[in-house]
C-alpha cells in the first residue's frame, strides 16, 4: 500500500480539534516533545486536558544541583528533569495517586541543623516518615525498597541537604535495575499516573560540551546555561557529548528504538521552549535522531523561549533555528531540505516582523507570529501554547 501525504489548512485555534481533545483526552493526539528543564513542566500541566498521548524525551545530562551530587556519588545520568516531568504529568484528579506525589515532591532542607537534617534522611530511608507511611501499600513497599537500595549504596558523607526524595527514589532503582533507567521510570510512571511517557533519550551517563566562537570549549551543563554559575559571553558554535573530559563520538549514541519508535509514530514533534543549547538542541546529538525526524511526515514545530536564553547570546531567532538544523543535519546528512526537519517556526506575536521573515527568506520555513504569551509577555500562556500544537495536528 502506497503511503499518501496530505497537506490542509489550520486555523489556531481549531476549535473543533480543540474540543475533541478536552472531551476525549485519552484518545489525543501523540506529540513528542525533544526537551529537558522546567521551561515546559507548566505547559505540561495543562497539556494533559488535551492528550494523554504526549511524549517527552528529555536529556539526562544536567550537572547541577541536586542531580550533580547524585552524579558525582553515583556515576549515572542525571534524573532531576526527568522527576519533575513526571511529576508534571501526574493524575491530579481524585484518580491520580496524590500521597505519592507529595512524597516525590519533597526536598530535604538546606538550613536545618544537621541533627533535625540527619532525623528526617533517617525517618525517609527507613520508611518510616509520614510521608512514606502515607503511601497505600503496595506501592509503599516498593518505594522502601528502592530507598533502601539507595541507602545501602550511598556514600557514608553524601550530602542530602535540599535533594528530592523523587530523585532518591529513581537513583534506588536505577542501581537496583542493573543501572537501567527506563524500568524505574516505567514504575514511577504506574506509580503516580502519569498521563504520558517520560524516558531520557538515551540512558548514558555523559556531559555536555560546547565550543564557543572564541575557541573556548567547557563541559558541563551548568558552565553553559548561566543559572549556578555566569555563562561565557560568546556564541556557541558547537555542541557535543563528552564523558567528562573528552569528546564522545556521536556513532557511540545511538537513539534507543523504543524512542525511534516514539518518533515514528508522532502525530507532531516539538522543539519546546527552554534554553536553546542544553535543554532543546542536547536531546538532538544522539545518532538517528535527525535521520528519524527527517523521515516523519508530520508537523515539525519549533517554538522559541520567550526573554532572554543566556545561551542565545546574540542570537538573532533565524540564527537559532539554525543551530538547532545544524545538530540535525549532522546527523541526517547536509543534503535534507530544512523543511523535513522543521515545518514550522511559531513564535509570540511580540517578535518582530523582520525576524520572521529572516527565516523564511534563509530556510524557506513557514514562520508565524501568534499571540502565545501570558499577560508579562515572559511565559507562554499554557492554554494558548497546548491550543495551538493540537490545532496543527
Amino acid at each position: 500500500m502506497a503511503p499518501l501525504t496530505i497537506q490542509r489548512s489550520a486555523s489556531v485555534p481549531d476549535e473543533l480539534r480543540v474540543a475533541r481533545c478536552l472531551s476525549a483526552p485519552h484518545r489525543g493526539p501523540r506529540l513528542v516533545f525533544f526537551s529537558g528543564g522546567s521551561a515546559l513542566n507548566g505547559i505540561s500541566r495543562r497539556l494533559k486536558r488535551y492528550t494523554h498521548n504526549s511524549a517527552h524525551l528529555i536529556t539526562p545530562f544536567d550537572s547541577g544541583g541536586s542531580s550533580e551530587v547524585l552524579r558525582n556519588a553515583f556515576a549515572m545520568p542525571a534524573v532531576g528533569d526527568l522527576r519533575s516531568r513526571l511529576m508534571a504529568l501526574a493524575e491530579e484528579t481524585d484518580l491520580g495517586q496524590p500521597d505519592i506525589v507529595r512524597l516525590f515532591s519533597h526536598r530535604f532542607p538546606v538550613d536545618a541543623a544537621p541533627a533535625v537534617l540527619e532525623s528526617e534522611v533517617e525517618q525517609v530511608l527507613a520508611g518510616e516518615h509520614p510521608l512514606v507511611r502515607a503511601v497505600p501499600q503496595p506501592m509503599r513497599m516498593l518505594v522502601v525498597s528502592h530507598l533502601q537500595s539507595f541507602a545501602q549504596q550511598a556514600p557514608v558523607d553524601f550530602d542530602y541537604a535540599g535533594g528530592s526524595v523523587g530523585n532518591l527514589v529513581i537513583a534506588g532503582g536505577y542501581l537496583a535495575n542493573e543501572r537501567l533507567l527506563e524500568p524505574v521510570l516505567f514504575m514511577m510512571s504506574k506509580m503516580m499516573d502519569v498521563l504520558g511517557t517520560v524516558r531520557s533519550v538515551v540512558d548514558v551517563n555523559l556531559h555536555i560540551g560546547a565550543e564557543y566562537a572564541d575557541g573556548r570549549v567547557v563541559i558541563g551543563q551548568k558552565e553553559i546555561t548561566g543559572k549556578e554559575l555566569p555563562p561565557p559571553e560568546e556564541r556557541i558554535q558547537r555542541l557535543f557529548l563528552s564523558d567528562g573530559t573528552t569528546e564522545v563520538p556521536r556513532s557511540e549514541i545511538i537513539l534507543p528504538k523504543r524512542n525511534r519508535r516514539l518518533i515514528q509514530k508522532a502525530d507532531l514533534i516539538c522543539y519546546p521552549p527552554g534554553s536553546l543549547f542544553s535543554s532543546v538542541g542536547a536531546n538532538l546529538l544522539p545518532a538517528r535522531v535527525g535521520q528519524e525526524i527527517a523521515a516523519t511526515q508530520v508537523p515539525k514545530v519549533y517554538v522559541p523561549s520567550l526573554g532572554c536564553d543566556p545561551e542565545s547570546y546574540g542570537m538573532s531567532l533565524c540564527e537559532q533555528v539554525g543551530a538547532l538544523l545544524d545538530i540535525l543535519w549532522s546527523d541526517a546528512g547536509p543534503g535534507v531540505p530544512a523543511t523535513a526537519l522543521m515545518t514550522h517556526v511559531i513564535c509570540d506575536s511580540s517578535v518582530p516582523a523582520s525576524e520572521c521573515n529572516a527565516v523564511i527568506e534563509r530556510f524557506g520555513i513557514p514562520c508565524v507570529p501568534l499571540p502565545l504569551a501570558d499577560e508579562t509577555g515572559k511565559r507562554y500562556d499554557a492554554t494558548n501554547f497546548c491550543e495551538m500544537l493540537v490545532s496543527l495536528v
